[in-house]
């Protein structure tokens, strides 16, 4: 199955010169890169949010095979939705899924189900494809819905990821016994699968209460407590769309040996639009 863009012409650019003319504008030419476990990186439209998921993007070493975990709006499909065949659509091109880490994945944890419906119309995913098309021709992604934003949920989503990654990673080492020198000193640099959480920040506050409460959020997700977000979040009712995602994500992190984590930038609606009254954040974050 391919499933072809949802907010392509609203989100973004429904050309790809155009989109590529905006990604581009965003990106940050020479800038110091990381090889990085995990980032946060917005979803609003382009215009809004670009120059947030753009630094993020410029600011890490790209792998070839890319995790998203995305919070769920539209409420259709299954509580934890992973498309496990197929392929994703962009005005930039085709991307493909990487069926084998999607099995793995759904292997360590009984609450991802397979299943396209949730992906058909959300658009968290989709509008971080652009920033690695423009970056990277060619990779596989495993795309995750999340509807069911239960801390244990979140949790165990991290960690069946964090498994299927250090899986990969043991069968390239086995095989790298079998290979000659060159080969091996390949696979010795590659990078491991990034995960990606797909999450805006507070939603319509003041622009002095939104960075506030957002503060609150991003303190946690820099101290790498996936258990401290979740609960500022909800004690602090700071309406961060993806915070399940993004405990899930620092839940495989701290899985896979992250130790450090970085707020690449901050920024929010109101520096395009003009109104502070009512703005959502966006954070860029890179997990190492």
């Amino acid at each position: 199955m391919s499933r072809h863009p949802a907010v392509a012409g609203l989100f973004y650019p429904g050309s790809a010169g155009a989109l590529r003319k905006q990604v581009e504008g965003f990106i940050i030419p020479g800038a110091k890169k990381v090889k990085a476990l995990g980032i946060l990186s917005p979803h609003a439209g382009l215009i809004y949010s670009g120059s947030v998921a753009g630094a993020v993007y410029s600011s890490i070493e790209l792998p070839d095979t890319f995790v998203l975990i995305g919070p769920n709006h539209t409420g259709l499909g299954a509580p934890v939705s992973i498309m496990a065949k197929g392929s994703w659509e962009t005005p930039l091109g085709t991307v493909e899924i990487n069926s084998g880490l999607a099995a793995a994945i759904m292997s360590h944890s009984s609450r991802i189900e397979e299943d396209s419906l949730a992906h058909m119309r959300e658009h968290s995913l989709e509008v971080q494809l652009p920033f690695i098309q423009y970056l990277k021709e060619k990779f596989t992604i495993v795309p995750i819905q999340m509807l069911d934003t239960r801390l244990q949920t979140c949790l165990e989503v991290g960690r069946a990821i964090a498994e299927a990654v250090k899986e990969r990673r043991e069968q390239r080492a086995e095989g790298r016994g079998k290979t000659n020198n060159k080969e091996r000193q390949t696979s010795d640099t590659e990078l491991p699968p990034l995960i990606i959480a797909s999450s805006d920040m507070s939603h319509y506050e003041s622009v002095e209460r939104a960075r506030e409460k957002d503060q609150r959020a991003i303190g946690r997700i820099l101290d790498l407590d996936p258990e401290g977000l979740y609960r500022v979040v909800r004690d602090s009712s700071i309406t961060m769309c993806g915070y399940g995602p993004a405990v899930a994500m620092l839940s495989a992190c701290k899985a896979l040996g992250a130790s450090k984590a970085k707020l690449v930038k901050y920024a929010h609606s109101g520096e395009v639009s003009g109104d502070y009254a009512q703005v959502v954040g966006y954070a860029g974050v890179v997990v190492c």
